[in-house]
């Protein structure tokens, strides 16, 4: 056996003159194959390369990747080198901002990184379940009530409704966090001070229509302040096909 078996790494041979250069083809593979950092996965023809960087070919490669559809391609020495994946290589893809596990037939996605909406579960038509976290901020707070844009999407189930007070609120004692005809849904009699917060949970709750959220003031008006909301729940997606 001249390589490993898993990563194809060269292996020493005993007796074996100039053994550096083996070794640090080997670790020149580790280099690249540990921690995984690919520039993209939907390129099939050669880009101009820095030193080190990496690809996942796309099919119908062109250039010199042709012949290489799916193969790990890094930019080494004014050469492409070639690597084949195998089951339980992870990888992140940097113009996608995600993770993509190898399971031994093809890559899977695993995950976004942290985004404000998570795709958790995918069937292979298109269907989704995605958790979301949609944030936004009402400033200069003015009059009885004030409401966000339609921050609640439509066909989403809510699970809460956040919010922290981050410039101190004038003008009223404290306030409500709901929706129109719900003013405390979220919350009530919430602090004005500037760093009072509260998660207001509820039972899921599915909304049929973009729905914006509203803060209602109690013992007087708004006259200034600043709240932070933010919106936590899922989002169904339907097949795409």
């Amino acid at each position: 056996m001249s390589e490993t078996l898993r990563l194809g790494l060269p292996l020493l041979a005993a007796a074996q003159a100039q053994k550096h250069i083996t070794h640090n083809e080997a670790l020149l593979h580790l280099d690249t194959l540990m921690h995984l950092h690919l520039r993209s996965r939907s390129l099939a023809s050669p880009p101009s390369a820095l030193e080190g960087e990496a690809w996942l070919i796309a099919g119908s490669a062109t250039g010199g990747w042709e012949g290489h559809e799916g193969q790990i391609a890094i930019w080494r020495s004014g050469a492409w080198v070639f690597f084949q994946p195998t089951a339980g290589l992870i990888a992140h893809v940097g113009d996608e901002a995600l993770m993509i596990l190898h399971d031994g037939s093809g890559w899977r996605e695993t995950a976004p990184l942290m985004a404000d909406v998570r795709t958790v579960a995918r069937t292979p038509h298109g269907a989704e379940t995605r958790l979301a976290v949609l944030e936004t901020e009402l400033s200069g707070l003015s009059g009885s009530h004030v409401d966000t844009p339609p921050l609640i999407p439509n066909r989403a189930v809510v699970f809460g409704v956040s919010c922290r007070t981050i410039t101190q609120i004038t003008g009223a004692a404290s306030y409500d966090c709901g929706l129109s005809g719900e003013p405390s849904k979220f919350g009530g009699s919430l602090g004005v001070a500037e760093g009072a917060s509260n998660a207001g949970v509820i039972g899921p709750t599915a909304f049929y229509a973009e729905t914006a959220v509203r803060l209602t003031a109690n013992g007087g008006t708004f006259s200034g302040g600043a709240v932070r909301i933010a919106v936590h729940c899922l989002l169904p997606v339907v097949p795409q096909s």
